[in-house]
């Protein structure tokens, strides 16, 4: 007489939908992105030795990944751009974590952020705080008054653009633009440094919306 098969056991756990779905729906890391390819290439040069340890790298590969997460901009607002770019550095959206930490030296910044309407008075100023910047220096256009005079363009006092006062990398669109769109718009420029970085020249300005 043949023995029937046992019964299947399924654990009690497998009833519950929750679980379920985890079962089927929960992502796992892929086994090729535990490191960045900078942290590898630094540990390539990591030598251990009896009492300590030595590090040896391409200094040119370091400091340009520190120009690309440690943007300081410059402390520069014009017009009612300036509070949304104030908001965005405020602790809801920290741009911090970017590695950007606003600058009230010239000399110590990289970065400029015209945020708000560019009048023909304050143009020989604001290329003067440009020109103390040290290179490789970046500029950010906020706003619709920056890009282009926004709705006081036909003002005799207002410059149609701050890119002919400055040259320009990053547009950043609206009236005002949102931090969220500033925090687009540095994330861009973080692209550009990266294309620096690798090819020793500037990319195109993204295009000008207002």
């Amino acid at each position: 007489m043949a023995v029937k098969d046992a019964p299947r056991i399924v654990p009690v756990w497998r009833n519950f939908k929750d679980l379920q779905e985890w079962e089927a729906l929960h992502q796992t890391r892929p086994e090729g992105d535990k490191h960045s390819d900078l942290f590898v290439s630094l540990t390539d040069g990591l030598h251990n030795f009896p009492g300590g340890f030595a590090l040896t790298t391409v200094a040119d590969a370091f400091l340009n990944w520190a120009r690309k997460s440690s943007v300081w901009p410059v402390t520069f607002g014009l017009a009612c751009c300036a509070i949304e770019m104030m908001a965005t550095f405020a602790s809801r959206f920290d741009v911090e974590r970017l590695g950007m930490v606003p600058w009230a030296s010239p000399r110590h910044s990289d970065l400029m952020i015209v945020s708000g309407t560019v009048t023909i008075k304050m143009a020989p100023m604001l290329e003067r705080i440009y020109d103390q910047m040290p290179d490789p220096k970046w500029a950010v256009s906020m706003g619709s008054c920056a890009n282009s005079g926004g709705p006081f363009r036909h003002g005799y006092h207002v410059v149609k653009g701050v890119d002919r006062v400055i040259p320009v990398d990053v547009y950043v669109p609206g009236c005002p633009p949102p931090p969220e769109s500033l925090l687009n718009g540095l994330l861009l420029l973080q692209d550009q440094i990266a294309h620096f970085r690798r090819t020793g020249r500037r990319a195109e300005p993204n295009g000008k919306v207002d």
